[in-house]
């Protein structure tokens, strides 16, 4: 029913994929070579063969992420290129768009999941560029090669303004500062070097006593790469050009055809809602820092104090140490408790299957959903050499019925980088790890569970980034329930649960400080949303920061700030105009989540309800569609509130 993970002969993989680019070309040749195009015989083999070696392609890059190797590595690079240019010219056929628009004006036995294939198809190709003049489209071509390099500028001068600072100190200078920070800091001649990479510098702003280096330390952070300011006004007037060349009014427009938002006024308007309600509890939360700074001798508080302030007031307010919670969370425990929290919730079983694994400690199970075996998922959650940092899912193969009736099941991949088990000790794990795990299981969810019988919307293909993050965001609230902690939170020598306080400090632990968060959030999404609304030149930017940060912020930063310098994010990363994203699927994360909580948490009729609407339809339909079809009407902010512990 599943086919096998092979690990070895790479250079086959690689000829595979090499002669299957080759193939589907001759065939897509073949495919316009018919006197007329139905969805049946154009788009059903179209999205099976790009089905088939995407397929390859993730055997290749799923191992060079599992199992890294010279070899890996070679033949990843090589393929990069190649693979490349196969999507670029594919994305610029204008004979397979004709194809494309003639289905959308003839074929009229069109359901709606393919109605939604072949809308993305158009939408992508037009977004590429085609359909446009010869000159226009070569005009686009120079402007994003103009921008790969501008935001790769951006993001080196960010990386070298980094490297080039460091701080030198002696002992007495990192007082307050964890062992294990300073054990990183430590130099072979006795002193502590502290650097503006963020791991460094955040320990020294959470912990470092010495007020005049937290300052010398956010003074450098602040002001990192003061030559990017000209490079935003480039990257901002090109992505402007781009957008008008594709006929959308800004570039925030441009940004949001591909996403769940309709227009940047809509983002904005959520945004301000939020702000609205979370600016007089963040007020509220920066005062309590202040008056804890004042009984300690600090009258005045500043920009670099906070977060130093903060973290005491916390520990003064709750000892929270996650060290203390991993004697009650060993892997195989949680592991097992996961999935019979998962069967109580949604209905899904899992059940152990042995097969070929690429590393003897992955383990693999086939779902099954009402009696029926439904996908396959693969689970690798042990930190490795030659295996990358980070968690991830990662989708094998999608659900789809191809033009032949056959019906394909999915398989996923979950990866984490837990701590191994020792000769005297079992993995134990922190609470973040076991948040981590169930979010990258709620991605693998959304693909493992999907119906949907067209690949390219099916599982988490298709899915709109600003809503992609919902399943997952749902899943990991339930780390924090009580009842679900007590299915598997139990210690490894006593087999004692978790005691209730253990629970309350956590989520108090997690929301503390939490609407100075979200203001911060909101002040970067407002932030980016506007400067993607018009074309502003260098000063310009900072007035529309300096205005966001007087509707947002509650802590007004010192003028030389100009923390937009080095807002990879958006200027260099995939986030422009779509930095709200976060808040968006957490919005909708957060109402799915306490439908279930204010029903006891486990109902199977409304996990049944919440699978066939949201998880198993996929990036079949719009995500805010979905999401009325399973809560019946829209997201309310409270929610969102709700969980992050500010009172509506």
């Amino acid at each position: 029913m599943f086919p096998e993970f092979h690990s070895d002969n790479l250079i086959e993989k690689e000829k595979t994929i090499l002669d299957k680019m080759e193939s589907n070309k001759q065939f897509i040749e073949s495919l316009l070579g018919q006197s007329s195009f139905s969805f049946q015989n154009f788009l059903k083999p179209y999205q099976r063969i790009q089905t088939e070696l995407g397929d390859f392609i993730t055997e290749i890059s799923h191992l060079n992420s599992v199992k890294n190797s010279e070899e890996s590595q070679t033949i990843y690079s090589r393929l990069l290129p190649k693979l490349s240019e196969y999507y670029t010219d594919l994305g610029q056929n204008e004979t397979i768009f004709a194809a494309l628009l003639q289905i959308q004006s003839t074929d009229k036995n069109i359901n709606p999941e393919q109605r939604k294939v072949l809308e993305n198809e158009i939408r992508d190709f037009r977004l590429s560029g085609v359909g446009l003049d010869t000159t226009t489209k070569e005009e686009l071509k120079n402007i994003r090669i103009k921008l790969a390099d501008l935001t790769n500028q951006f993001s080196q001068n960010v990386l070298n303004a980094t490297n080039a600072f460091a701080l030198s100190l002696k002992e007495e200078d990192v007082a307050g500062i964890p062992e294990s920070d300073k054990n990183s800091a430590k130099q072979s001649d006795g002193t502590y070097k502290f650097t503006l990479h963020f791991p460094s510098y955040i320990a020294y702003m959470t912990y470092g006593e010495n007020r005049k280096i937290r300052k010398e330390l956010y003074d450098a952070y602040c002001t990192r790469a003061p030559e990017n300011g000209k490079l935003i006004e480039e990257i901002l007037a090109l992505r402007d050009k781009e957008a008008k060349l594709l006929g959308f009014e800004t570039y925030a427009h441009l940004s949001l055809a591909t996403k769940v938002a309709n227009t940047p006024e809509e983002v904005i308007s959520f945004l301000d809602h939020l702000a609205e309600k979370a600016k007089p509890i963040a007020e509220k939360e920066y005062v309590a820092i202040q008056d804890f700074a004042k009984s300690l001798g600090e009258e005045q508080i500043e920009p670099w104090d906070l977060t130093y302030y903060s973290e005491k007031l916390k520990k003064a307010s709750f000892s929270y140490d996650e060290e203390i919670y991993r004697p009650y969370l060993e892997k195989e425990t949680v592991i097992q408790g996961t999935f019979q929290f998962l069967q109580q919730l949604l209905g899904v079983t899992f059940q152990e299957v042995k097969t070929n694994v690429w590393e003897p400690s992955v383990l693999c199970y086939d779902l099954i959903v009402e009696g029926e075996t439904r996908s396959r998922l693969y689970l690798d959650l042990e930190v490795r050499t030659e295996k990358k940092g980070g968690a991830w899912m990662h989708n094998w193969k999608p659900h789809f019925q191809d033009e032949t009736g056959k019906t394909e099941l999915p398989i996923a991949f979950v990866v984490a980088s837990f701590p191994k088990a020792t000769a005297t000790q079992p993995s134990l794990l922190r609470p973040s790890d076991v948040v981590t795990l169930f979010h990258e299981l709620g991605h693998a969810l959304h693909h493992l569970l999907s119906k949907v019988k067209e690949a390219f919307v099916s599982g988490v293909n298709g899915v709109e980034w600003d809503a992609v993050e919902f399943p997952s965001q749902f899943l990991e609230n339930f780390v924090y329930e009580p009842k679900v902690l007590q299915l598997f939170a139990k210690h490894y020598q006593t087999k004692e649960p978790i005691p209730n306080s253990y629970i309350e400090t956590m989520v108090k632990a997690k929301n503390f400080m939490s609407a100075m968060g979200v203001v911060r959030q909101l002040e970067f999404a407002k932030f980016d949303m506007l400067v993607h609304k018009e074309r502003p030149n260098e000063s310009r930017v900072q007035e529309i920061l300096n205005q966001v940060r007087k509707e947002v912020a509650v802590v007004t930063p010192p003028s030389y700030n100009k923390f937009q310098n080095s807002f990879t994010h958006i200027f260099a990363g995939g986030y422009a105009a779509g930095y709200y994203s976060y808040k968006w699927a957490e919005l909708l994360s957060a109402n799915a989540f306490y439908s279930f909580v204010d029903k006891g948490v486990f109902d199977l009729e409304h996990a049944a309800h919440f699978r066939k609407t949201v998880l198993e339809k996929g990036g079949s339909a719009n995500a805010m569609n979905l999401f009325r079809d399973f809560y019946g009407k829209d997201p309310d902010i409270d929610a969102l509130l709700r969980l992050n512990g500010i009172a509506a």
